[in-house]
């Protein structure tokens, strides 16, 4: 009977046990509501009595990080007294340094809070340390104590390797930056400490292994930037300025910036290319940032060749960012590393241009260049790529002066023919316009890239035209301002006429638009200009061409034909 019993109580337990099991399962929602209660009841038992553990453990880490500067007081006391070589005694303060730095390392493995106390002691005793070494005893020399600042930050870069997200290692690099900077400064020996910003920031790549992205790489990167500015602004200026500075040799000035650049640029690289990750927002400003410190540096020790050179790697990059873009990128999820590198390709072939190029022949390679991007953005479908074609188009009618040569044009009694880089940049401007298609929906960025194109081509077609008429004109008769105003008037009335035409006949908005533009300016013409000249035959020419404008044009507009 009593074993009867207890298999009944156990058959029911199991029982019991199978209907909580299939209410689970048939409850997911509650069943995991149960186990998070359950598991954040046992994390609270569980955390009380640590949280005062831990607070009363901070309290020996203090004491021992006192006595670490206690002993680098006791340290600086036998420098002062003279009873050992100084040498030996900083050689002696930067092992006891060191050691701090270790113990850090190892403590850091096992506590944050530990590690980064510790690290910070190590910088408590090395910055007052260095200075006084330097500044105050003369022990040791710039070059020296760059020297040992790069030590350090090689240890801070070998425990970011070896330990991820080490608090330890973000006191030490942050430490180090501001270190480096501020004894550059007092020093006046900066290529030395720049050096070891390079070291630093070197060494703080490591973290990439990590797949990190902490604050410390932007302070290292800033004081790099910051040593380098500095190195700039200090060689640049005239010998007079930098008299209590080391003379340098031009090539030694040189090769800092081209080596952050590179190095920058290799991060950047990897880290879109390799590991196929989105590009964050400073190391884009940092890579632009350390091209333009390379840029500076190469024109400033370069000063012959500097633009012929810089020009040449920035057509180099160019051409490899534009392959990179749109055989890696353009597919990509992300479109933030595409942008990126097309901007830069376009970038850099436009400085490519201007710096390798005189300015006639920049002009006509960009309206070459923006004929070509905007076909192959045609192909492909690509508004970046008519993005650059526009911006090449102005760059290349800046280059050549175009807004000047409009300008003589409608002013000058007989202005002068341009050059064969004008009617290149007006041809490309017309070719790329052509080659532009609208599409259906066009929003109003794509709207006004091909407005923007348009108004190129027709500013160029209007100042040849006011000339070709005006010149023509001239072989007649003897040219007076009365003759150029009204050939003015018969230029725009001709285009007017004709962007209306071509806008209705090929639906294209923007040329309508232009031509209705034009219609202003005919009028702000006819009273600035043609009602001053005081002839009347000629005002009542202009005043014809400007009424026969007013009627034609809007009826141009609204004609309609089959497509």
């Amino acid at each position: 009977m009593y074993e009867s019993s207890e298999d009944l109580k156990h058959l029911t337990e199991q029982v019991d046990a199978l209907e909580k099991r299939v209410h689970a399962l048939e409850h997911p929602e509650e069943a995991e509501a149960e186990r998070a209660v359950a598991l954040r009841a046992a994390l609270a038992g569980q955390q009380e009595v640590p949280s005062v553990e831990q607070a009363v453990g901070v309290l020996p880490v203090l004491g021992r990080a006192l006595l670490g500067i206690a002993g680098a007081y006791a340290l600086r006391a036998v420098m002062e007294s003279g009873a050992l070589p100084p040498l030996p005694v900083a050689g002696l303060a930067v092992a006891y340094t060191f050691l701090w730095v270790v113990w850090a390392a190892r403590a850091g493995a096992r506590s944050a809070l530990a590690g980064s106390l510790y690290a910070i002691t190590a910088v408590l005793i090395l910055g007052p340390m260095l200075w006084e070494l330097m500044l105050r005893f003369g022990t040791l020399s710039a070059g020296e104590s760059a020297a040992v600042v790069g030590l350090f930050a090689a240890a801070a870069g070998a425990i970011a390797w070896m330990q991820a997200r080490s608090a330890a290692a973000n006191v030490l690099f942050a430490a180090l930056s501001v270190m480096a900077v501020s004894l550059a400064v007092a020093t006046h020996a900066v290529l030395p400490f720049v050096v070891a910003l390079l070291a630093m920031a070197l060494m703080s790549k490591a973290r990439i292994r990590h797949g990190e992205h902490d604050w410390n790489r932007m302070i290292v990167a800033l004081a790099v930037d910051s040593g380098l500015a500095l190195l700039l602004f200090i060689y640049s200026a005239p010998e007079g300025m930098h008299a209590g500075y080391p003379a340098e040799n031009r090539w030694v000035l040189l090769w800092p910036a081209l080596a952050l650049f590179a190095m920058d640029a290799a991060t950047v690289g990897w880290r879109a290319m390799v590991e196929g990750g989105s590009l964050r927002v400073w190391q884009v400003l940092q890579v632009m940032v350390a091209f333009v410190l390379a840029s500076v540096s190469v024109l400033t020790f370069v000063p012959q060749r500097g633009e012929q050179i810089l020009g040449a790697g920035c057509l180099a990059l160019s051409v490899m960012l534009y392959a990179a873009s749109f055989r890696l990128f353009r597919r990509a999820a992300e479109p933030r590393n595409f942008r990126v590198f097309s901007a830069w390709s376009g970038g850099l072939l436009l400085a490519g241009m201007v710096w390798t190029l005189p300015a006639a022949w920049a002009a006509s390679g960009l309206a070459i260049a923006a004929v070509v991007v905007v076909v192959l953005g045609v192909r492909l479908e690509c508004i970046t790529l008519d993005f650059h074609g526009v911006v090449f188009l102005v760059a290349a009618a800046l280059a050549v002066g175009l807004p000047g040569l409009v300008l003589r044009a409608f002013s000058e009694t007989t202005p002068s023919w341009p050059g064969v880089s004008f009617l290149m940049v007006t041809a490309g401007a017309l070719a790329s316009y052509v080659s532009s298609r609208e599409r259906p929906g066009e929003g109003w960025r794509e709207q006004t890239l091909h407005l923007v194109a348009a108004a190129v081509a027709v500013s160029g077609l209007s100042a040849l035209l006011v000339q070709g008429l005006i010149g023509a004109v001239g072989r007649m008769v003897v040219l007076v301002d009365a003759h150029a105003a009204l050939m003015r008037t018969l230029a725009l009335c001709t285009l007017a006429l004709g962007l209306a035409y071509a806008g209705a006949r090929w639906q294209r908005l923007e040329a309508t638009r232009i031509a209705y533009a034009a219609v202003v300016f005919m009028a702000a013409k006819l009273f600035y200009e043609d009602l001053r000249e005081g002839r009347m035959e000629f005002i009542a020419g202009s005043i014809f061409l400007f009424a026969l404008t007013l009627i034609a044009v809007p009826r141009l507009g609204r004609m309609r034909f089959r497509h």
